[in-house]
């Protein structure tokens, strides 16, 4: 073998990668102009993971609009649908009205929360695995694998003049990319409409304005984010591994290169004993792995995505060379400390910083799920006429006028009857009704009606300038009431 051969091998049949960290921690600057990076497939547990989490999330994703939930004749039948035009938000047996944002405003609590705990315990699993940009960048990358081949043919390819060859990989590439750009942008518009009626609607032109704007944009960021820019909206746009930085500490368990394992590092020749050296061989496949262009053993950096690629890529080789793997690995930056000491690791799980994160997060979900449980399908509100404030009737009594909305959450329509907790002398009359008529208000189903009502206060039964008192409508099948507190204005001194 050459000298030259023998100098690009890291280890007997184990060749050295020429990857060099595009974002390497020596050369970094506050923006750099983007350099292409041709990331290696990995094989391994985490690559595992991480093709599960891709499907399962974009399964959700592309499918869930298609999902059916009948809601009764007169309510919409999608399962998830974000109704604008209706002012309702559809989560299967879950209807929200615009009066209880605060269970939306409570679901991002929530979120907020969880990640957090996942980012004290494990550091950036969620930009990881599970963030939109890193989903379909990875989706972008697999396909570009498919069309131009692993890194070496991607890099050959790129550096080669234009053939026809060339031309057919990189067109369907973009090709395949736009179509996963439009069906990720037409996708979002089923949220907020009934997908089987946009999907007739939106190729015979035929759909809502609105729908061609918002799937012309998502088509055009998933194309660019995803396909051109990729790492550099980690780096540069997102804000959240500058959050991430505040939150973790160093018993948050992080892709981390054991130093003191793998240093000093250098390529291994046949025979020779691992004495006095570390295992790192040098060969550069964590390097070559990484989409995110860095050198995982430059310590922690504000790229790394906790992707564990550089995991998968380092075990392979250290089974290759018969060493121990987890040479990078998630762990600690205070035991990988303890380690250079001579010392056993230590996991602190249960923390400050843990336990109030997972306290909050139990009682934000606690409170959430108590309101959900004790949720009323029936609201009763009340607005007194200020003009005029009274009417003073002929035979000396009062009459005051309001405003009633009911509210009618169920899927069914509803016979109330009302009726007033208060003084017994209150007469009550509906607008529109007899006045021998049943006080009953019909209210259609998911609907909100309003009605008009006139009570009046006889002279003799006049104590006071005001009198407080109760309207209540109840169910005459199910029996549920709803009350509302009002009062009646005499006038009087």
């Amino acid at each position: 073998m050459s000298d030259k051969n023998t100098r690009a091998m890291a280890a007997p049949g184990i060749r050295k990668s020429k990857a060099e960290a595009v974002n390497a921690a020596d050369t970094r600057e506050l923006y750099k102009k983007r350099e292409p990076i041709y990331p290696k497939l990995a094989h391994g547990k985490f690559r595992t993971v991480k093709w599960v989490v891709m499907a399962v999330t974009l399964g959700i994703y592309y499918l869930v609009p298609f999902l059916r939930w009948d809601r009764g004749p007169d309510a919409p039948d999608q399962a998830v649908l974000v109704d604008f035009s209706g002012r309702r938000f559809y989560f299967f047996f879950i209807e929200i009205w615009p009066q209880e944002v605060y269970y939306i405003t409570g679901l991002l609590i929530l979120a907020a929360l969880a990640l957090f705990l996942a980012t004290a315990l494990f550091g950036r699993v969620w930009c990881g695995y599970a963030c939109p940009q890193t989903v379909w960048t990875d989706l972008f990358i697999w396909v570009e694998r498919a069309f131009e081949g692993d890194r070496n043919a991607r890099i050959k390819l790129d550096r080669s003049p234009w053939s026809f060859d060339k031309a057919w990989r990189k067109i369907g590439k973009h090709a395949v990319w736009l179509v996963i750009a439009l069906a990720t942008g037409g996708a979002w518009i089923l949220y907020f409409h009934d997908a089987y009626d946009v999907i007739g609607n939106f190729f015979t032109g035929q759909a809502e304005p609105s729908s061609y704007l918002f799937a012309g944009i998502l088509t055009f960021t998933t194309y660019t984010l995803a396909g051109t820019m990729r790492e550099q909206v980690c780096t540069y746009m997102c804000p959240w591994p500058r959050i991430q930085a505040a939150m973790t500490d160093r018993d948050a368990l992080n892709v981390t290169y054991r130093v003191d394992r793998g240093e000093p590092r250098g390529p291994h020749k046949k025979n020779e004993s691992w004495d006095g050296r570390g295992d790192c061989i040098d060969c550069k496949q964590c390097v070559a792995v990484c989409p995110m262009g860095i050198d995982i053993r430059d310590g922690a950096q504000l790229e790394c995505i906790q992707c564990a690629l550089c995991i998968d890529a380092c075990d392979d080789i250290m089974r290759k060379v018969d060493r121990p793997t987890g040479l990078i690995t998630y762990e600690t930056d205070d035991n990988v400390d303890r380690f250079q000491r001579g010392e056993k690791a230590v996991y602190k799980f249960i923390r400050p910083r843990t336990v109030v994160y997972g306290v909050a997060f139990a009682i934000v979900a606690a409170i959430m799920l108590a309101a959900l449980l004790n949720r009323s399908e029936l609201e009763l509100n009340s607005q007194r006429d200020r003009n005029p404030n009274f009417v003073i009737l002929s035979d000396g009594s009062v009459r005051n006028g309001y405003n009633l909305k009911v509210v009618n959450k169920a899927n069914e329509p509803r016979i109330l009857t009302l009726s007033i907790e208060g003084d017994p002398q209150i007469e009550t009359r509906l607008l529109g009704a007899a006045d021998d008529a049943p006080m009953q208000l019909t209210v259609d189903a998911d609907r909100t009606q309003d009605f008009v009502i006139y009570l009046t206060l006889p002279a003799s039964a006049i104590d006071g300038a005001r009198e407080t008192f109760n309207f209540r409508v109840t169910d005459t099948r199910t029996g549920e009431t709803a009350t509302t507190p009002s009062m009646i204005v005499t006038g009087a001194e």
